[in-house]
This record gives structure tokens, C-alpha cells and sequence, in this order.
């Protein structure tokens, strides 16, 4: 083993890395210093550091990073569009950089030399992690056990649990992984890797079904600036409280579910559930106001850059510069980007009815159908032949 003087560990409390602390201790013989980031899932912290201590933790380090992730990672994010092959609004994809960089950070304070994590090697996280790590102090050592250890499936790991005195919860065992935040609850694995498998609705945490949404619909109103949605319904928020309201109604109105097949980086498909209802919210209000805000040619471009923005973060080089220098492309576009949606979210659907600004480029006296005094009509017969005079000459090449 390499030669370490104290490794922090991203530590959840479960199963998995419960079983990695003990292994770390036993193998490297050093400190080990567990560390949990609270981004907004549901855990009961107090026993996550006593389970912690107890499993030989030398400290366990909380750290609630829940107001840095909406401003910092999720706002940015939702400010260039950023949606993966269409459909994926990038819950985990965005935590694991937070939670790096906050790992390293500790790692510093505490004088460690290593940074370990619970990721397999068959997945994104593995790459999100560790390409965050040199990203920020490539100096770190860094120990990935699901790589290099023997015990490589469940029951090697409740047996290795089971030997060195680590509880493992008495409970039926979900047929399905899941990782929560305040983006999204993702699930995967188990009846899920069958991809024709409907999920199961008692599975679903975050939305009520569609079809047990309220039978009247919700209308609500978010204001932007420079991109950022500032206010609720007329009441101006700070983005963490914000961002719950918006979860909470769009789990109410069963807005966010996604059943999707995506490409991992690592070369596989795999079949993954999600729940995203405050994103679903706030990409569709976002976009909308988008509509009379940009310039066409500047969206044009902007939406160009969407698909390569969000595999950056998919593929985990959000500490890249190439994903730094986008970011600055799509904040430009957003100077323009201020005023007020009305969504109506209804039964699973986030509807925009309604959008406006003072910087709205729509000109109802330019599009009106009756009269104006601004638009010749006559002047698109000259246009039209203009633009069409590279088909006449196809079409005369080709008779």
C-alpha cells in the first residue's frame, strides 16, 4: 500500500463506506477522518457521526454546503440550460464537485495527505471525484478501495461488516440504489437495470404521482435577473429558500420524473430514475423568459454550446477551463435575461402562460395582424427572392 499519513474519507454512514473507513484504517494504518457533506439530503447527522466514531473514525467532519450548491453549482448550471442528451438535469453529476472541493479542503486543514471515496469502478462518480481532486490539489494521493480491494459485491461486504463489529441496519433491502440532494433523487441498479421494468410508485420520494396530484392547478410566478430566478410569487428570497419553495411545489404537482437509458462516461448505458422537481421549474420558467429576452442569433449560438457545457459536468470537469470559459460565454447571454414567467404546473406538467420584461424584445406593434405603421409587407417579396435565389439556380442547374 502507498505510503499515507492521514486520509479524509467522503463518508455517507452506509453500507459501502462504512466498510471502506474500517478498510482504510486497517490497511494504511494511519488516521482516518470521515467526512459527510450535507447537501441537501435527508439523514439523520447525529448518527452518522456516531456511527462514524464508532467504525474507528479519528473525526468526523459535517459540513453543510446546501446554500454554496444552489448558488454556486445548480444556479450556474440552470443559467446556461444545461440538460444532458436531452432530458437529464444533472442532479448527481453537479453535487460531486462541491463535494470535492470541500474533501480537499479538509484534507488541507487537517494536515491529510489522501482523499478517499466510495465510488465503483464502473461508474461516473469515480471520474467526477477524482478528476475534481487533481483538478484542485493534484498533489493528493488518492485511494479509490473499489479498484483495488477483494470484496467486490454486497454479501463480501455485510460479511466484512459483520466480522469487524459494523452495524448493518436490519431492513428489507430496496431493490435499487438511490443518492439524494437538493437537485434531485436519482435510482438505479437492482429491478432498474431491466430498462422495459416500470419503477415501482412506492419508490418515488421527492413527487406524488401525476395522478394524484391536486385536481386544480397551481399558478405561481418567478422573477429573474441576469438569469437567476430572485423572486417567488412577488416576494423576494435568497436562492437556498427559493429553490425548497420550488421543490416543494413542484413535488406537490408530481412535476419531475424522469425514467431515461444515458451513456455514462465510462463507455456503458445504463437505465436511471430521477425526481427533479424545483429544476424542472426552474428550466422551463428560465427558458421561457428566454423567448423575449435574447437575441436570436445570440441564443442560436448559446444553444449551440448547451450539449458540450453539460457532458463537461456529465463527464466531471467542472474545475476544467474549457467548462470555465462556457460559463463565461453563458453568463454573457444572461445580462439580458430579467423579468417575471407564470408557470402553471398541473398533474405533472410545468406550463408557462404567461412571461415578461422591460428588456423584452417582443414588439406586439411589429407582430400584430391587423393594421400597423411600422412593418411593410411589401417588403418581404424582395427577402423572399434574395433568399430563394440559391434554390433557383439549383433547381434551373438542374432541369
Amino acid at each position: 500500500m502507498t505510503n499515507v499519513k492521514k486520509i479524509v474519507l467522503a463518508y455517507s454512514g452506509g453500507l459501502d463506506t462504512s466498510v471502506i473507513l474500517k478498510w482504510l484504517a486497517q490497511e494504511y494504518q494511519c488516521p482516518i477522518i470521515a467526512y459527510a457533506a450535507d447537501v441537501g439530503q435527508e439523514e439523520d447527522w447525529d448518527a452518522v457521526r456516531a456511527k462514524g466514531l464508532a467504525t474507528g473514525a479519528e473525526k468526523v467532519i459535517i459540513s453543510d454546503l446546501k446554500k454554496e450548491f444552489v448558488e454556486d453549482y445548480i444556479f450556474p448550471a440552470f443559467r446556461s440550460n444545461a440538460i444532458y442528451e436531452g432530458s437529464y438535469l444533472l442532479g448527481t453529476s453537479l453535487a460531486r464537485p462541491i463535494i470535492a472541493k470541500e474533501q480537499v479542503r479538509i484534507a488541507h486543514a487537517e494536515g491529510a495527505d489522501a482523499v478517499s471515496h466510495g465510488a465503483t469502478g464502473k461508474g461516473n462518480d469515480q471520474v467526477r471525484f477524482e478528476l475534481a481532486y487533481l483538478g484542485i490539489d493534484p498533489k493528493l494521493t488518492i485511494i479509490a478501495p473499489w479498484r483495488i480491494w477483494d470484496l467486490n459485491s454486497r454479501k463480501k461486504l455485510v460479511e466484512y461488516a459483520k466480522e469487524h463489529n459494523i452495524p448493518v441496519p436490519v431492513t428489507k433491502e430496496k431493490p435499487y440504489s438511490s443518492d439524494e440532494n437538493l437537485l434531485h433523487i436519482s435510482f438505479e441498479g437492482g429491478i432498474l437495470e431491466n430498462p422495459w421494468n416500470e419503477p415501482d410508485a412506492a419508490m418515488f420520494k421527492l413527487t406524488v404521482s401525476p395522478e394524484k396530484a391536486p385536481d386544480i392547478a397551481t399558478y405561481l410566478e418567478i422573477e429573474f435577473a441576469n438569469g437567476d430566478p430572485v423572486a417567488l410569487n412577488g416576494v423576494k428570497m435568497e436562492p437556498l429558500p427559493l429553490f425548497m419553495q420550488l421543490n416543494a411545489l413542484g413535488g406537490a404537482n408530481g412535476i419531475g420524473r424522469l425514467d431515461l437509458v444515458e451513456n455514462r462516461f465510462v463507455g456503458m448505458k445504463s437505465h436511471g430514475v430521477y425526481e427533479t422537481p424545483g429544476g424542472t421549474i426552474l428550466r422551463t420558467a428560465h427558458r421561457d423568459l428566454e423567448t423575449i429576452t435574447m437575441d436570436r442569433e445570440v441564443m442560436r449560438i448559446r444553444d449551440s454550446l448547451i450539449a458540450r457545457y453539460a457532458e463537461l459536468i456529465y463527464n466531471g470537469f467542472w474545475f476544467s477551463p474549457e467548462r470555465e470559459l462556457l460559463q463565461t460565454t453563458m453568463d454573457a447571454t444572461q445580462k439580458t435575461v430579467n423579468g417575471t414567467v407564470r408557470l402553471k404546473l398541473y398533474k405533472g406538467n410545468c406550463i408557462p402562460v404567461g412571461r415578461k420584461s422591460d428588456q423584452s424584445l417582443y414588439q406586439e406593434s411589429f407582430a400584430t395582424f391587423e393594421e400597423d405603421q411600422v412593418y411593410n409587407q411589401a417588403d418581404a417579396g424582395g427577402f423572399i427572392r434574395l433568399n430563394g435565389l440559391r434554390l433557383r439556380i439549383q433547381a434551373m442547374q438542374k432541369r
